[in-house]
């Protein structure tokens, strides 16, 4: 696989792991009961909002990588 077509892949596969990644977590954080203080759902919010840009460096690195 060229880096051009990786590159393609790649920015699909980010779209794709974002709308996964907001769908579990908006499902996980609508479970939660509505009247949590704000100091038990800032960590769940920190990890929602950091938590994605894992995948999408790791899918990165994988686009970023030279042709054979």
């Amino acid at each position: 696989m060229t880096q051009r077509s990786r590159k393609a892949f790649g920015i699909l596969l980010i779209l794709g792991s974002i709308i996964a990644w907001l769908s579990v977590f908006t499902s996980v954080y609508l479970a939660f009961p509505p009247d949590l203080p704000i100091w038990i759902l800032m960590p769940y919010f920190i990890v929602a909002g950091v938590g994605w840009l894992y995948p999408a460096m790791w899918i990165i690195r994988w686009m970023a990588k030279p042709d054979a």
